[in-house]
């Protein structure tokens, strides 16, 4: 298993579609009425831009356009699931494949939170970089965790302080998609060996892959799914006009660990 690109630089393949993700984010920002605040997008393509990106190609760039209110009410699900999972006690926070997130610096935390965020070396390098030179503090302990979703990842974090006695609350956002689907099921599992119970996880499920409500479910987890369409529709991002394009098959899952 492994979202991995060992030659990975914030301007090409892996690095250059996490910038893709960003500049919808940084348009978000200074919209009429954004569903979210993120003034560290706009650092990060400011960063890139001054190592040579560019914004891609047209067709891409319309692309990247057409799921634009896919992306912004993502990003506000995932905003909630943490402020809930904060309101319910929850001090331990992982994000996989964190990317370019920047939410251990702008969502309000609860005091004593620690977020652990995992990822590949030079991708956390890249933002710890452009978040030091901007004088950006997190809200929260900031704890990076740099190791490929393919190595021992649990162990590094253990390693790096994680108690797995205590519940955490996981996101994996755009992870599911960017991995094999014979790897769904491993990822699952070690997150599964390390929530305690009360622990919850946020999903981003796409269509294609395992049945992930019947896989926590017949482990113990209390699932509510969410369709990419009414969460669209909740955030007021889902017109009548919306073409299926602008709308991808994908499910939002918030789950909790009962047992």
């Amino acid at each position: 298993m492994a979202i991995t690109d060992d030659g990975w630089d914030v301007t090409e393949s892996v690095g250059a579609t996490a910038l893709g993700v960003v500049w919808s984010r940084a348009q978000e920002n200074v919209s009429q009425c954004p569903l979210f605040t993120d003034p560290y997008a706009q650092m990060f393509l400011d960063a890139a831009a001054a190592r040579g990106w560019q914004l891609p190609p047209a067709d891409m760039m319309e692309q990247i356009r057409s799921i634009a209110g896919y992306a912004a009410s993502r990003t506000k699900w995932f905003d909630e699931f943490f402020i809930a999972a904060g309101a319910n006690g929850i001090e331990q926070v992982v994000i996989l494949a964190a990317g370019l997130d920047a939410r251990a610096w702008r969502l309000p935390w609860v005091d004593e939170t620690v977020i652990y965020e995992i990822d590949q070396p030079n991708v956390l390098a890249f933002k710890a970089e452009t978040l030091r030179d901007n004088d950006a503090r997190p809200g929260a302990r900031y704890v990076q965790v740099a190791v490929d979703l393919g190595q021992d990842w649990p162990k590094a974090l253990r390693d790096a302080g994680f108690d797995d006695t205590e519940p955490a609350a996981w996101a994996l956002e755009g992870v599911l998609a960017h991995l094999p689907v014979d790897d769904h099921a491993l990822l699952l599992e070690r997150i599964q060996e390390l929530s305690a119970d009360s622990s919850r996880i946020a999903i981003e499920s796409p269509e294609a892959g395992i049945d992930v409500v019947d896989w926590l479910t017949e482990r113990g987890w209390e699932v509510a799914p969410t369709t990419a369409a009414d969460l669209m529709d909740r955030y007021g991002r889902c017109g009548p006009d919306e073409s299926d394009a602008a709308v991808p098959r994908a499910e939002f899952l918030d789950a909790r660990r009962i047992c």
